[in-house]
């Protein structure tokens, strides 16, 4: 059998130790702050994060960009010569065009290396979600899974990644076009706090909505209630937009509820920070359904 590298895209929002730890290959993305251009690696070393939100909140503007398929041939093609196969677990494609751009590079890469294999799969996820797809991949490579068994429990498995989360600032998703400028306008006067999952296709999808901050986390927790399986054989993700004191307050509400494995907190990173905006806090875990 031969080896194999995962790969996924710096959406994931990885920790930088678990990308170490099982050796995942990331591949940065460019994003725009203002009038910089800026490439977000998982370690932040061209724009630390915290810097990055506080620029959003000072009002400069962010844009993203997705990956080329010139960009993915030269990542896969250096996996290849180094001796591995590779599976790819990209951004949600509902969400974003850069799977279909890694199937591309893929087929034409195939061409060349028609004896190695190149699997791309649609998470159907992002930010935490997607990582916590990829995390969970690792550790099933790690138990001795194959090439073609890691995909398939990746696929048997993506519709049970949960995402739920909630934003503080609404005008980030009325840039986005998730809600109006009047939903905006009303929303920020009455402290609305919309609650958003992802659902089955990967796309974003607004859900309800409730008044203050404390309430949008219980909400989180309220839905995991729902819907999680095994919460004591799991490791939970929460991401935050810049938001470490009410990532740490959402921690403390799932305790409560739950004994988890284990909880991990990391930054939501500028490509999905530049649509859900600072303050941004979201939570992943398997459940029944998504």
């Amino acid at each position: 059998m031969k080896d194999y590298v995962i790969i996924t895209d710096s959406t994931s929002d990885l920790p930088t130790d678990i990308i170490n730890e099982f050796g995942i290959a990331v591949i940065p993305m460019p994003f725009n702050l203002g009038d910089d251009n800026y490439i977000h690696y998982p370690d932040g070393r061209e724009l630390e994060i915290h810097k990055f939100y506080e620029r959003l909140r000072l009002g400069e503007k962010s844009t993203t960009t997705q990956i080329n398929i010139k960009t993915y041939m030269e990542y896969f093609e250096t996996i290849i010569k180094s001796g591995n196969d590779i599976i790819y677990i990209s951004f949600s494609s509902g969400l974003s065009g850069t799977y279909n751009s890694s199937l591309l590079a893929a087929e034409e890469l195939k061409k060349k290396y028609p004896k190695r294999k190149i699997i791309c799969v649609d998470s159907k996820a992002a930010s935490l979600g997607e990582g916590l797809l990829v995390y969970s991949a690792a550790k099933k490579k790690e138990e001795g899974f194959e090439l073609e068994e890691l995909n398939e429990w990746i696929i048997n498995n993506r519709c049970h990644l949960c995402h739920w989360f909630t934003v503080d600032d609404l005008n980030h998703l009325k840039r986005g076009g998730r809600v109006t400028t009047m939903t905006a306008a009303v929303g920020t006067a009455l402290d609305i706090k919309p609650i958003l999952h992802v659902d089955d296709e990967g796309h974003l999808i607004p859900v309800f909505r409730v008044r203050g901050r404390k309430r949008s986390l219980k909400a989180l927790v309220d839905h995991m209630l729902k819907s999680c399986i095994d919460p004591e054989e799991q490791i939970i993700f929460i991401g935050h937009g810049d938001s470490s004191n009410d990532a740490v307050l959402l921690e403390s509400l799932v305790r409560d509820k739950f004994q988890v494995k284990d909880v991990i907190i990391n930054n939501i990173g500028p490509i999905i920070g530049t649509h859900s905006g600072p303050g941004t806090i979201a939570l992943f875990f398997f459940g029944t359904e998504k």
